[in-house]
Parts: structure tokens; sequence; C-alpha cells
């Protein structure tokens, strides 16, 4: 069941933030217009329509939320593209779920999605700035979305094995310590490869400890990287 979110007046929007617009943007993950590949979970869809991305982004940009683009959130970061949250989350669903596991908690907007799908959502992020501020959006939406200021690439192994993975910066190969924390059966969606060369990775952890790995659509992201900053 998806929880119901607490919408304040600013969540409603309005011109480039209403929700005809926010239905325009939805009607394009469908069809795919972008890149052929269109989004058909419904549950997503729902989702990307009832959730204010714009919240999620500094003001001068709420104009551009419902883009299908990437936006830059500071620190070098930024809200990953509509589309690449809407099929990373459909990926992640298709092993049905209960508890995940995010790396790279950035503006928020991707652990959002999943709490509002009704998983349970833990999430980690190496800057300090930008996990407050995402602490912020969610305690605005009344969401319950535990997070962790620490170095994504450890994951959060004290709450582990989770159902599923979802890695939100890119790195040259999966890291072992996630895989680790999947359980079995589980599945993990990450961005893999070098600058340029990315591609969206869905791993499966099989019962025995191996694992099986898709590779999928071509993506780009901000580099997976050790360490915290405050």
């Amino acid at each position: 069941m998806t929880p119901r979110l607490r919408l304040q007046p600013e969540a409603v929007g309005l011109g480039m933030t209403s929700q005809r617009v926010r239905d325009r943007l939805v009607e394009r993950l469908r069809d795919g217009a972008a890149n052929g590949q269109g989004i058909a979970d419904e549950r997503v869809l729902n989702v990307i329509r009832m959730l204010p991305r714009h919240l999620f982004v500094d003001e001068v940009l709420a104009s551009r939320a419902y883009e299908d683009t990437a936006l830059p959130i500071g620190h070098g970061q930024t809200i990953s593209q509509p589309w690449v949250v809407a099929r990373m989350t459909e990926l992640l669903l298709e092993n049905a779920p209960s508890k995940v596991l995010e790396v790279g908690t950035g503006s928020g907007y991707q652990a959002a999605v999943l709490g509002a799908l009704g998983l349970e959502v833990y999430t980690v992020e190496r800057i300090g700035e930008l996990l407050r501020q995402a602490r912020k959006r969610f305690r605005t939406l009344g969401m319950n979305i535990r997070s962790k200021h620490d170095d994504g690439r450890v994951g959060w192994p004290e709450h582990a094995p989770y159902d599923a993975i979802i890695v939100t910066a890119g790195a040259p190969a999966v890291v072992p310590a996630l895989v680790e924390q999947l359980r079995p059966g589980g599945v993990l969606v990450a961005p893999v490869g070098g600058s340029g060369s990315q591609a969206l990775v869905r791993l499966l952890r099989r019962e025995d400890g191996s694992v099986e790995e898709t590779r999928l659509a071509a993506v780009s992201f901000v580099p997976l990287l050790s360490g915290t900053i405050d």
C-alpha cells in the first residue's frame, strides 16, 4: 500500500510545477519518447506524478523540475533524470522488495520515490550538507526514511541483508561490499563503467551466492567516491 504523503501548499505547484506539467512528464515517461524505452509500471508512474520534484531542487530551478533531465543540486552532484529514476525503480520492483538500501542520497528524490511506494528505505550519503537538506524534505513530506552520513561504498551493514540495493553514482565495477549486503535472491541496480561509457546494470544474487549480471541502457552518473564531507 502506498503511504499518504503530507503535502504542504508549496508541494501542489503552479505554472511550470503544476499537476498538468507533471502529467505531461508522466506521459513522456510512459511513451519513452526520449529514448524509446517507456516506463510500464503504473505504480512508478503514479508516484512520479504525485511526488513534488520541484521541492528537491533549488527554487531557481523549480520551473525545470518536470523536464526529463538531470539538474544540479550543488557540491558537484545532480538530481537524476526522471526516466533514470523511474527505470531504476521499475527494475527494483520486479523483485518485489520490501527493504531497500540506497547508496547516494543526493537530493533525496530517489529515496522519496521508494518510500512513497511503501518500501522500508535506508539511504547513505557522503556529503553532510546534501543529507541535511534531504532530511528536511523527508520531514516536510512526512516520510519515515532512515538515513546515515557515511561512505556509501561501505553500505549500511548493520541493517543488512536487503531485498534490493540501488546505487546512484557510477563506479568501474559493482562494489563487492554492497553485493555482500544483498539477501539471496536480492537485486542490485547500479550504473557501472568509466566516465563516458556507463551502463545501467541489474545484478541478481543467487541462492548459492553467485551473481547474474544484466547490462541495460547507457546512462551517465557522477562518480561513486570514498570518504565523507561534512
